[in-house]
């Protein structure tokens, strides 16, 4: 089994997860869209389950995009109260378990509801120490970027800051979730060979791995194959490392 295989000492500290396929799986099944992301969500709860065991400190789960309310309404309404029920059901188990939650995107365009529960979630869980779950909903990486730009302009306007001030470092600093190190493992579910718009800028040097296995059967095994595949590589950073 792959997790047997992982170096306990080289585990990635930030994991961040494009859950792609469910509604593929749903559809090979001939069930609705809504039940693969049914099933998608117990995926999620064993996911963050298994990157507590392996000793991740910081899983990023791309939710929800920016890009995803061009699907059908009764779609998006649907996910909208899977998220709203998810953060409601598993917010004592979360706590219990020290992970602590956050988000990154635009809350305040989110449906009152899941507002509501989500906002609860990262009150309860607030000074918890384990791992960090981050759930990108409501998050496009083009938008972040360009609203850190904004942010940054307003300030230089009014004399905060000089235009020479502004660098990677403080760049970083106005993105949404400005605590978080970048991801050193990007993981793509259901095959599919592009970031979708998913942390532009936190990626630059990350690892990608992409398994052609639908997110709703995604298990702690395959999580132990991509850190595996991510142990094995060499990580330079633009340098030349000798071995």
């Amino acid at each position: 089994m792959a997790a047997t295989e992982i170096d306990r000492e080289r585990v990635p500290k930030h994991v961040a997860i494009i859950m792609d396929g469910n509604g593929r799986w749903a559809t090979a099944r001939g069930l609705p869209r809504l039940e693969g992301h049914r099933r998608g969500y117990e995926t999620v709860r064993a996911i963050v389950e298994a990157s507590g065991d392996f000793g991740i400190q910081f899983l990023t789960l791309y939710t929800f995009s920016t890009e995803n309310w061009r699907r059908p309404k009764p779609e998006t309404d649907a996910i909208m109260c899977l998220i709203a029920d998810a953060a409601r059901l598993e917010v004592e188990d979360l706590h219990r378990k020290n992970v602590k939650v956050i988000v990154s995107g635009r809350l305040d365009e989110l449906p009152a509801e899941v507002r509501e529960e989500l906002g609860r979630d990262i009150e309860v869980t607030k000074d918890n120490t384990g791992l960090t779950l981050n759930l990108a909903i409501n998050y496009g990486g083009r938008r972040e970027i360009a609203e850190a730009a904004q942010a940054i302009a307003r300030r230089a306007a009014a004399g905060e800051i000089r235009p020479d001030d502004v660098d990677e470092e403080l760049f970083a600093r106005h993105l949404y979730s400005p605590g978080l190190p970048d991801p050193d493992l990007f993981i793509r579910t259901a095959g599919e060979m592009r970031v979708s718009n998913f942390l532009l800028w936190q990626i630059a040097y990350t690892e990608i791995h992409v398994t052609p296995v639908l997110w709703p059967d995604f298990t702690k095994e395959d999580l132990a194959r991509a850190i595996v595949d991510y142990q094995n590589r060499m990580r330079r950073f633009g340098a030349v490392v000798s071995r």
